[in-house]
């Protein structure tokens, strides 16, 4: 569950004020508003990366509000995927369980179970230059998912790929959400994709968070 009690965030001349936002365990919630309207800024929040002036962050029901990063148990996938250059896919796979100290054959085995599950078997000995955009966003997400997160955060996954590409991920968001169960806010501006994958919507409008019809 992701709960956002009476979050206010202040930067420079950016506002939002008192947003109240419950996301069920289980559900995958899209997140849309216009360009600049507090999108990013929401999912920054609720991972740790910004601190919000007022309100409380509470994940899985816990107030998490002052937690690290590292411990609020959220994977997150930016917009631009933010792959390690230098890494191989399998690498990128294996990174939060090696920081975490997985034993190897732990580590071994998820990332062969998480290529398996995205479809990127082959490409685990590549590092990112030579991926494609919907490679570099499954590679993205599988690193992500690898610590079993209880909470998946996505900031337009989609934007950036061709149709094609764009129905195969959105296909594979369905598939990982019946296969991991994982509580999903997922930001979008394109509508159809909400609708292709949202259980509840969610929309920004004059720094207010208000639901969205599906």
């Amino acid at each position: 569950m992701i709960v956002l009690d009476h979050v206010s965030i202040e930067q420079d001349a950016f506002r939002m004020q008192d947003v109240c936002i419950e996301v069920p365990r289980g559900a995958y919630a899209v997140l849309m508003g216009a360009t600049g309207s507090g999108k990013t800024t929401l999912l920054e929040v609720i991972c740790g990366l910004r601190r919000p002036t007022a309100g409380r962050i509470l994940l899985g029901g816990e107030d998490l509000t002052d937690a690290t990063p590292a411990g609020r148990d959220v994977g997150y996938v930016p917009q631009d995927g933010a792959l390690f250059k230098t890494m191989t896919v399998f690498e990128q796979l294996a990174f939060a369980l090696m920081v975490r100290r997985e034993n190897p054959e732990i580590i071994e085995a998820r990332v062969i179970e998480l290529a398996e599950l995205l479809g990127i078997q082959h490409l685990l000995d590549r590092t990112p230059d030579g991926l494609s955009g919907g490679e570099c966003q499954r590679v993205g997400l599988g690193r992500a998912l690898s610590f079993r997160p209880r909470i998946l955060l996505l900031d337009e996954p989609l934007c950036a790929l061709d149709d094609e590409t764009r129905s195969q991920i959105v296909d594979l968001l369905r598939q990982v959400r019946e296969h991991t169960g994982v509580t999903t806010l997922h930001v979008t501006h394109n509508k159809s994709e909400a609708d292709q994958l949202g259980t509840m919507g969610l929309r920004i409008e004059n720094g207010c968070v208000l639901p969205l019809a599906m």
